[in-house]
């Protein structure tokens, strides 16, 4: 007889119904999970992103094939100059790091680069949180640790995240480095394309900040390691003592070292004006952490989301046109033109909700104007006088609106 299923266990098994059997799944990354947060009502972005189902090969599927993506050239390009970017140990992003971020600290020199290979991305989760506690152990010199795996909660599931590349200062702090591709002209960048790696970095710092948490909350080790039980990180023979389980941000009985800051200053490194030549910038992304943190924590929990799914419901993209499409309607979608510079299946739910007559395909702000008018024809309706509360605001501007276009019209014609 098989062991009951867990929680966990169980959502994981229900969420790989969902993407369709043999069917990998999708890791979701730091800029979707940035464009998730940007629009936190959609319960289909956040079930098939928590379900890892491939929305690109999904909105092909369903005839609407997404426009957008980084080109293979623009990849290319961006590889090419990340690696320019970390040669020699990351001499480079270390001075850059030094010059812009912490120029009291002594210059880096000699810095550590620890090897983070593991197997799996809970492995190198699991290396990736040992090398910032040793970092945390030995302060007093700079490490860099390249293309590290964060663990993000999101809406119950576990993302893993993959910065650029992350510094441990002398001071034990830790920064986040975000390398584009974009060019830095004069000194500034193209404020849209800086927005988009600020909220991507917020992501990260999010992460972070939950691995400082753990580590301020664990016990300082006392002196001698005889008789302390130990685990093996997944993936590595590297055993490290094991510490009670404790919630994140709590601190032990016993005396616990202090948490690690996570700077609210990330660098952004690019390409100076033109050439290959790395230049780099600080900057704040305190505003876009906490906007991510609150829109994180207003995600519907996708094990709700899956419980309320017909029995049955799957989103592979073999499946025929008809029966994929009414899979992916059973799932409430919360469309805005915002959504098709960051979601493959903006043209689907564009479709749709034209269709619908929703609102929301004009726009966030003409959604909010509306109030509770939710279609364009009881918007129409309210304009015309026949229908809406004469004493609702939205319905009051809108025949205002339309008894001035009358007038406007009748004197054209005169």
């Amino acid at each position: 007889m098989s062991p009951p299923r867990t929680r966990g266990t169980a959502l994981r098994h229900r969420l790989a119904e969902l993407r369709g059997p043999d069917v990998p799944a999708k890791a979701l990354d730091a800029r979707a999970l940035a464009a998730l947060a940007a629009n936190p009502g959609c319960a289909r972005r956040a079930i098939l992103d928590g379900a890892g189902v491939d929305k690109a090969a999904l909105a092909s599927a369903l005839g609407s094939p997404s426009a957008f993506g980084q080109s293979q050239f623009a990849l290319t390009r961006g590889n090419a100059f990340e690696a320019k970017v970390k040669a020699d140990g990351g001499a480079e992003l270390l001075r850059l790091v030094h010059e812009k971020l912490d120029r009291s600290a002594e210059p880096p020199a000699d810095a550590r680069v620890p090897d983070l290979t593991a197997t799996g991305p809970r492995g190198r989760t699991a290396r990736t949180e040992l090398e910032l506690r040793e970092a945390a152990a030995h302060p007093g010199a700079w490490t860099l640790l390249d293309h590290p795996m964060l663990a993000l909660d999101v809406a119950g599931s576990p993302a893993f995240l993959e910065p650029d590349a992350v510094v441990v200062h002398p001071d034990g702090s830790w920064t986040v480095v975000e390398i584009k591709s974009f060019p830095l002209l004069d000194g500034s960048a193209d404020p849209a394309k800086v927005g988009a790696a600020a909220r991507q970095a917020a992501v990260y710092v999010l992460a972070l900040e939950e691995v400082a948490a753990r580590l301020g909350a664990e016990p300082e080790p006392a002196s001698g390691t005889e008789g302390a039980s130990a685990r093996t990180l997944e993936g590595s023979g590297t055993a490290v003592p094991s510490a009670p389980a404790e919630a994140p941000g709590t601190r032990s009985d016993q005396a616990g070292a202090p948490a690690p800051r996570v700077r609210h200053r990330i660098l952004l490194v690019c390409p100076r004006d033109f050439s290959n030549l790395p230049a780099a910038s600080a900057v704040d992304i305190r505003k876009q952490r906490a906007v991510t943190a609150r829109q994180l924590a207003r995600l519907t929990r996708i094990e709700d989301i899956a419980g309320a799914l017909p029995e049955g419901t799957c989103f592979s993209p073999e499946l025929p046109a008809e029966e994929l499409t009414a899979a992916v309607e059973s799932v409430p979608a919360t469309y805005a033109p915002e959504c098709l510079s960051a979601c493959e299946l903006a043209f689907h739910c564009r479709t749709r909700s034209r269709q619908e007559g929703a609102v929301t395909s004009l726009g966030r702000p003409v959604r909010a104007e509306l109030g509770g008018l939710t279609t364009v024809e009881e918007v129409l309706a309210a304009a015309r006088g026949e229908a809406g509360d004469p004493d609702d605001p939205a319905v009051a501007a809108l025949r205002r609106a339309a008894a001035l276009r009358a007038e406007a019209l009748e004197a054209a014609c005169r």
